[in-house]
């Protein structure tokens, strides 16, 4: 028997069901895994998704953390459900989350005299050591004005790129990496920074040759004193329960090679500087 039009509008589909769906079908997972994952039946989770259920908070929650969002998008999908946010967002400059700026601090300058940098997560630069400065060498100053954004600087023809001695292969990882993220956390700001950089890029060559080191491509990066050859590593917050303090990562960058470490010194005793930023 056809369902009443009553009857269908009250199980019509709320925006929280919308969103539980989209999320899923961007993780590519069942009901099935989804329900397992948030400690629900597949049954429920129906429910749920055709709008026949209206899940509590707890149930939000658990499952806004099954499908691996970010706090930021946690609070969003609390507040279609109708819940207030559970994540505070604190201000960078906020006493909420200054133990953690200290600690970010402490870490670039534990870092001197190899360069480090925390950014946003559209690449804004919040903090860097005084070593930043062999990253920026040479770069117009329309792009080192406030905002700056080190995505931008690394690839950009007026900033790093034509000092980037292998800018097709390494660029492509750092544009590839912005279109992973982007993917797995829609963001329409992350599209368009990503297509602008790609767009900085020239075309693909060849696999990396005979002077990559087997588990990564380092940066080679001409310099006023010689060639640099850096690796990168990336590090967060991963318990961090502040909207703000999760989206910090820090990049730091670390000499692939002894000469490389040796220029590094060199610059940093001629520099005879602290920590910046």
């Amino acid at each position: 028997m056809a369902p009443t039009t009553a009857a269908a509008a009250e199980h019509r589909p709320s925006p929280f069901s919308r969103e539980v769906r989209r999320w899923r079908a961007l993780r590519r997972m069942s009901q099935l895994e989804l329900a397992a994952l948030a400690g629900t039946t597949q049954r429920h989770l129906s429910f749920i998704e055709s709008g026949r259920s209206a899940p509590g908070r707890a149930m939000v929650v658990r499952l806004a953390e099954s499908l691996a969002l970010s706090l930021r998008e946690r609070n969003a999908l609390l507040l279609t459900a109708g819940y207030a946010p559970a994540y505070e967002e604190s201000p960078r400059d906020g006493a909420a989350i200054e133990p953690a700026m200290t600690a970010l601090r402490s870490i670039l300058t534990g870092h001197l005299p190899y360069p480090a940098v925390v950014a946003g997560p559209r690449g804004e630069l919040v903090l860097a050591n005084a070593a930043f400065e062999v990253l920026t060498e040479g770069a117009a100053a329309r792009l080192l004005e406030p905002p700056v954004n080190v995505l931008r600087l690394a690839l950009h023809p007026e900033g790093m790129g034509p000092r980037v001695v292998n800018l097709a292969a390494w660029g492509r990882h750092v544009t590839e990496s912005l279109r992973a993220r982007a993917a797995a956390h829609p963001d329409g700001g992350l599209d368009a920074l990503a297509a602008e950089l790609a767009g900085y890029l020239p075309p693909a060559g060849a696999p990396p040759g005979p002077d990559h080191l087997g588990f990564a491509v380092p940066l080679r990066l001409r310099t006023a004193g010689g060639e640099l050859r850096l690796l990168t590593t990336l590090t967060s917050f991963a318990t961090a329960v502040d909207v703000t303090l999760a989206e910090l990562h820090l990049e730091a960058f670390l000499p692939a090679d002894p000469e490389t470490a040796e220029l590094l010194r060199r610059r940093a005793a001629a520099r005879g500087a602290g920590p910046a930023g």
